[in-house]
């Protein structure tokens, strides 16, 4: 059961509110978030135990997904911060990023690897408990690193390299990853969905090079905005770019009865 209120339908417009707009069972709308609906011509539809379609079919109604193709970047602990930047060093927002309170920030690094280096890698802002690298299996290539495909923050076990900046350098013996493709979402886009953190769904892109993603891991939390993540090889090879859209056509490994392609 859950409340749809105003506010929450305003934090879903920017990706888009479903047309129609389906009421879960003991779900309640406030007076104000119907006015909301009804004045950009959305209708407001309830399952009913007689008629209610199936949670795939309320999920196909609000079928896609935008997508952000990410290229290399860096995460910082506020420690290596200070040790690259100085101490008392704060990241500098360039530009916001699709998920609330995110930024690319101004400073950027030099990775180095055993094989070469690669300048100018963007810092992802704000500071977080521990550093992490995201590169692509291209980039591990160039910089003889073979990083293994991992969700963000599960960095035990994998490689490390060195950062360099003009005013310092930190060693990483752990930390350099291959981001596995994701979709964050709210907790209100889960609900509508029909997932919870950790479930998969199963993507099709709408490019002249259609890919299938069978195993795309869906993250749900308060602080989340939908977005569909993939790296730049993945990117490049479907021919996406960030602010295309993917289909949602199934879940948990099963497509959805009404798909055809």
């Amino acid at each position: 059961m859950a409340v749809i209120t105003e506010a929450s339908l305003r934090a879903m417009h920017k990706t888009g509110i479903p047309n129609p707009f389906y009421l879960g069972r003991g779900d309640k709308i406030t007076p104000a978030a119907a006015d909301y609906l009804k004045g950009r011509g959305i209708q407001v539809s309830a399952f009913e135990e007689k008629q209610q379609p199936s949670t795939d079919q309320a999920a196909e109604a609000i079928s896609e997904i935008p997508i952000g193709v990410s290229n290399r970047h860096v995460h910082l602990s506020p420690e290596d911060v200070a040790r690259l930047f100085g101490e008392g060093h704060q990241l500098t927002p360039m530009r916001e990023l699709s998920q609330p309170g995110q930024f690319a920030s101004q400073e950027t690094v030099t990775l180095v690897g055993p094989k070469g280096s690669i300048h100018g890698v963007r810092i992802l802002g704000p500071a977080r408990g521990a550093t992490q690298v995201e590169i692509s299996r291209t980039d591990g290539f160039a910089l003889g690193v073979h990083a293994p495909v991992r969700m963000s923050g599960d960095i035990e076990g994998t490689p490390g390299m060195v950062l360099v900046t003009a005013k310092g350098t930190v060693v990483l013996t752990k930390g350099v990853i291959v981001a596995k493709r994701h979709v964050h979402m709210s907790e209100d886009e889960a609900r509508l969905f029909q997932v919870k953190d950790g479930d998969t769904l199963i993507l099709e892109t709408q490019t002249d090079r259609p890919i299938l993603y069978p195993d795309v891991v869906v993250r749900v939390s308060p602080r989340f905005a939908l977005d569909f993540h993939v790296d730049l090889d993945e990117g490049n090879a479907a021919n996406l770019k960030t602010g295309d859209r993917v289909k949602v056509i199934g879940k948990n490994g099963q497509l959805y009865p009404g798909y055809r392609r």
